[in-house]
């Protein structure tokens, strides 16, 4: 679902899902095809309880921070990178931001 979101976004962004950078694969990155825009990293984790929400929105954020997700962007010369962790259970979302 959030790729067709962010798919609305294509005449401002490269969208990516999957693919590999740092030390492992991301979820999805927008990357700017102006660099005056913020490059966007989302990491996501689908859990079972409500009760985990925070805890693994967190866990996402750390995660790309402990795989270093942003290096490609950083090497194309994008300053800014704005970075979420998206936790769901059902219908209930948590959001960690960087």
């Amino acid at each position: 679902m959030m790729l067709g979101l962010a798919a609305g976004m294509s005449s401002r962004y490269y969208i990516r899902s999957n693919r590999e950078s740092g030390e492992g694969r991301f979820d999805l990155v927008m990357e700017p095809k102006v660099h005056s825009l913020p490059g966007i990293i989302m990491e996501f984790k689908a859990i079972k309880d409500d009760a985990g929400l925070s805890a693994s929105a967190a866990e996402a954020l750390k995660q790309i921070e402990d795989k270093h997700y942003d290096t490609d962007m950083e090497d194309r010369g994008i300053k800014e990178i704005v970075k979420y962790g998206i936790a769901f259970a059902g219908k209930n979302v948590e959001i960690a931001r960087d």
